[in-house]
């Protein structure tokens, strides 16, 4: 059992937005979510199940959100990734 009773679940999921109060203004009058502000270019949301955030720090990537999952064994999760084919585009941490 992991200690935060998380293993091999999504654990935060950031979007690259051009606009964060903008953001901010749609997915809360739309999804009810709550923000915590974290200087001018990141915030973090939470849908009262999930938290993530909303950064200006880097340019909108296209394909979507970066979604971090977390595993109680990062090195066995990474040589399963692996073993099934797929490539690690960014370190893990």
């Amino acid at each position: 059992m992991s200690v935060r009773g998380h293993d091999r679940q999504i654990d935060n999921i950031e979007f690259n937005v051009s606009d964060i109060a903008r953001s901010k203004a749609f997915y809360g009058s739309v999804f009810g979510w709550r923000f915590t502000d974290y200087g001018p270019t990141y915030t973090e949301f939470s849908d009262g199940r999930l938290t993530g955030g909303f950064t200006t720090g880097e340019a909108v990537r296209p394909g979507g959100p970066l979604i971090i999952l977390y595993a109680d064994d990062l090195e066995g999760a990474q040589q399963r990734v692996e073993a099934a084919g797929s490539k690690i585009s960014r370190a893990t941490f």
